[in-house]
C-alpha cells in the first residue's frame, strides 16, 4: 500500500512492523491483558461491538474483561444504557446510548450513499414522507421489518418492498428493542426510533401526514466532530492510517480531520511506507510482549477495522476466518489469527490453521474452558482439536 503524501520533515518517522502494531492494537482492544472496567465503559471505549447475531458482543467482552458476566450486558440493554443499531459499515453494532445518539449521525452520509443502491426500487417514493410514516408506525409500537414492508407497500404498491424497508433503516436511526439481544432470551427483531427508545424529546408525528406537506422530522442529534471520533478511534484501534479509519467507519474524506489533528498526534510508518497516526501517550508495548490466546466471536471488530489487516491476520491465513458467506469464530494465538472454533453440545472444537506447540495447545485449552465458564457457568465443557464445519 503506498504511503500517503505528507509534508517533508527533517527526519524519517519510526517504522512499526506487524508485531509492534499487533501488540499496540491488542493493548487498546483490551486483549493483551483483561481489563477490570465494566461492560458499559468497555463498549464505549471500543466504540461499539459488532452484533449481527445476539451472542458476539457477549463473547467479545468475555475475551476482554476480568469479572465479566453476561447478565451485566443484558441488564445494560434492558435498562437502555446500550442499544443495537445499524451504524458502522452498515452493520448492527451494540453501542452505548451516548454513542447511539452521536455516532449514527456521524455515519449518516454512508447510509445516504447506501440508499442510492436501491433508487430503482424507490421510483415515485417520497422519502421525506416515508420517514414521517415510519416514525409514526414504530413509535406507536415496535415493528418488524416485515410489518414495515407491508405498511409501506400499501402506500407505494409499485415500489420494491425490500427497498422501502431498507430506505426506512437508512433514513431513520432504528434500534432493535429488547428482548432481542438479551443473553439466553429469544425475540424477533422489532424496531423503534433511537430517540423514542432512549426517551429523547422529539415533536410528535401528525395523526395523518399529508403527502404534499409532510411534517418536519425531529431534529437529529448533533453529530460528533470527525476530529473527536478520530481521537477515540486511535485510542481503540491505533496506530492507524486514514484509510484504516475509513474502513472502520465506512466513511470517506477523513483526511482533513487527521490533518487538523496532526499537531496533537505522533506519526509512524508501517513497513510499506504508509503513514500511521497515533495518540502520543497511547500504549505501544514491546513487540515481544506475551499475548495469551483469545477466543473471539465472528465479525469481531479487531479483524475488520483496518484497511491493512496484517497486524492481526498473517498473509498466509487471509480469508481463512470465513467460508463463503459464513464467518467463523476466530482464535488468536500469540496475538494473531491462528484458527477458528465452535462450541457444540458441551464441546469446544478448535481448528488451528497451523502447528501449535504443546505449550500453546495447553494455553488454548485453558482459555477455551475459561471462556465457556464465563458464559455458561456450571455447564461442563471440554476442548477438542478438530475440524470446524459451517453451521
Amino acid at each position: 500500500m503506498p504511503g500517503m503524501t505528507r509534508k517533508t520533515t527533517s527526519a524519517a518517522p519510526p517504522v512499526l512492523g506487524p508485531r509492534a502494531l499487533n501488540r499496540a492494537t491488542l493493548a487498546r482492544q483490551l486483549l493483551l491483558r483483561r481489563s477490570t472496567m465494566g461492560a458499559r465503559d468497555a463498549v464505549g471505549h471500543l466504540l461499539g461491538l459488532q452484533a449481527q447475531n445476539v451472542e458476539p458482543p457477549y463473547y467479545a467482552l468475555a475475551a476482554r474483561l476480568d469479572g465479566f458476566a453476561p447478565e451485566e450486558l443484558s441488564r445494560l440493554m434492558a435498562e437502555r444504557e446500550v442499544v443495537r443499531i445499524v451504524t458502522l459499515r452498515s452493520t448492527i453494532h451494540t453501542h452505548t446510548a451516548e454513542d447511539c445518539r452521536t455516532l449514527r449521525p456521524l455515519v449518516q452520509p454512508a447510509r445516504d450513499r447506501e440508499l442510492g443502491q436501491f433508487r430503482r426500487g424507490l421510483t415515485g417514493v417520497d422519502l421525506d414522507l416515508l420517514v414521517v410514516l415510519v416514525r409514526e408506525l414504530v413509535e406507536a409500537e415496535p415493528r418488524t421489518m416485515a410489518q414495515l414492508r407491508e405498511a409501506l407497500t400499501a402506500r407505494w404498491p409499485d415500489a420494491d418492498p425490500q427497498a422501502l424497508a431498507l430506505a426506512a433503516r437508512c433514513r431513520l436511526p432504528l434500534v432493535q428493542v429488547t428482548p432481542r439481544g438479551l443473553w439466553g432470551r429469544s425475540g424477533q427483531v422489532a424496531l423503534t426510533t433511537a430517540g423514542h427508545w432512549l426517551g429523547d424529546s422529539s415533536p410528535a408525528a401528525p395523526e395523518a401526514p399529508a403527502p404534499e406537506a409532510p411534517a418536519p422530522e425531529a431534529p437529529a442529534p448533533e453529530a460528533p466532530t470527525a476530529d473527536a471520533t478520530v481521537l477515540r478511534y486511535l485510542a481503540a484501534f491505533g496506530p492507524a492510517s486514514v484509510k484504516d479509519m475509513q474502513t472502520w467507519a465506512g466513511l470517506t474524506r477523513l483526511r482533513e480531520a487527521f490533518e487538523r489533528l496532526r499537531p496533537r498526534l505522533v506519526t509512524f510508518d508501517d513497513e510499506n511506507g504508509t503513514e500511521l497516526f497515533d495518540l502520543p501517550e497511547a500504549p505501544r508495548p514491546d513487540p515481544d510482549t506475551p499475548a495469551p490466546p483469545r477466543f473471539l466471536p465472528e465479525y469481531d471488530n479487531l479483524l475488520l477495522s483496518h484497511a491493512d489487516r496484517s497486524r492481526v491476520v498473517p498473509p498466509e491465513f487471509r480469508g481463512r476466518g470465513r467460508r463463503g458467506n459464513q464467518a467463523f469464530r476466530t482464535l488468536l494465538v500469540d496475538g494473531f489469527l491462528a484458527g477458528v472454533w465452535k462450541p457444540d453440545a458441551g464441546v469446544v472444537v478448535v481448528e488451528p490453521f497451523g502447528e501449535l506447540t504443546a505449550a500453546q495447545r495447553d494455553e488454548v485449552v485453558e482459555e477455551g474452558l475459561r471462556t465457556m465458564s464465563v458464559l455458561h457457568p456450571g455447564e461442563p465443557y471440554e476442548v477438542r482439536f478438530g475440524t470446524v464445519v459451517p453451521r
